[in-house]
């Protein structure tokens, strides 16, 4: 269950840097970011679908995580990038990537805890490996949102 749960996470978070990269890609930086986020999410999907084999689940290796909307949001950014809105806008989808990772942070560590009570070597290293990275993805939005937020709050 803990694994299943964890591949949901870990695909939801891999299709919010997604929206959030097509949503804010006339910010570069963040756009670029998001992207490169994303795939870690999806990497830790495809390790954790090849992993849940063993214990008998049947996870997708591949789902899709792109945003739907992203050429049109893509578009947009474009356009507003000089009104204030898509400021705002950031703040509140860096608060749900940090939200989402916090929780898949803590998904990562009870997996951690499973895989050493029963004694799975090779799903305790995929956690060494993944859950780093999950931490480094909120301490990036969290230090995202204390860099943005005196700014787009004031104005």
């Amino acid at each position: 269950m803990a694994i299943r749960e964890l591949h949901r996470s870990e695909r939801k978070l891999a299709h919010e840097f997604h929206v959030v990269a097509a949503r804010h890609h006339s910010d570069q930086d963040v756009s670029h970011l998001a992207t490169d986020m994303a795939g870690w999410s999806q990497q830790h999907v495809r390790e954790l679908a090849k992993h849940g084999r063993h214990y008998g689940l049947r996870l997708s290796a591949e789902p899709r995580t792109s945003a739907r909307t992203g050429f049109l949001q893509s578009r947009m950014s474009d356009m507003l990038r000089h009104r204030p809105e898509p400021s705002l806008m950031l703040l509140a989808d860096l608060r749900r990537i940090h939200r989402l990772a916090a929780g898949v942070s803590l998904d990562w560590e009870l997996l951690g805890q499973g895989a050493q009570a029963a004694k799975d070597q090779e799903l305790l290293d995929l956690t060494s490996r993944c859950h780093p990275q999950t931490l480094r993805q909120m301490r990036w939005a969290n230090g995202m949102l204390k860099e943005l937020s005196p700014q787009v709050l004031m104005n």
